[in-house]
């Protein structure tokens, strides 16, 4: 990605409507999308997939990015989302066309292993939290996969720095038997 003082800048241009900062924001953006897109979904082509539903979501939503936080983080919020719809999207599409799988062509999916278990243990995990406890979801995302600063999450989800850490925490303590229940 551009450095993130260009991709400010950029975005603050793009927000205001100018097509050509757009372009050179879209294109700067693309291999760190992706790769943060592969942190989810362990699929390359997968997560090419939602890279583009992310790329197509900063271009028709990028006058929505007002600036009060930097735009990497109003980014790793439409990653997330993205990610998390695709994987949505392919577990549905699974359960209405299941596919026979021969026993040698069996993967043990703990293999793919990234945060605490597997990529796709992990996007079971968030689904369920999302389930029982939706307020602790954006503080694992935002902290435990995008990596974010506290302080820079605390402010994304607009909740003091010590609930941050107390949502975290309780997160943690519900997703961790869940990764290891597979």
């Amino acid at each position: 990605m551009q450095d993130e003082a260009t991709a400010e800048e950029l975005a603050r241009l793009a927000a205001t409507g100018d097509r050509a900062a757009l372009d050179r924001l879209l294109a700067g953006l693309r291999p760190e999308v992706l790769r943060r897109c592969g942190r989810f979904l362990p699929c390359r082509e997968d997560a090419e997939e939602a890279a583009q539903d992310v790329l197509l979501q900063v271009a028709r939503h990028i006058a929505a990015f007002e600036g009060r936080s930097r735009f990497s983080t109003w980014l790793y919020t439409v990653v997330a989302n993205c990610c998390r719809q695709k994987y949505r999207e392919l577990k549905r599409r699974a359960a209405e066309q299941p596919v026979a799988v021969e026993p040698a062509e069996r993967v043990d999916p703990r293999t793919t292993s990234v945060i605490a278990g597997s990529r796709v243990d992990l996007l079971e995990a968030l689904d369920r939290l999302e389930r029982e406890h939706p307020h602790l979801v954006a503080p694992l995302v935002y902290r435990d996969i995008c990596q974010l600063e506290y302080a820079e999450v605390a402010e994304r989800v607009g909740i003091p720095l010590g609930t941050l850490k107390s949502r975290l925490h309780e997160a943690r303590k519900q997703v961790r038997p869940w990764l290891r229940g597979y």
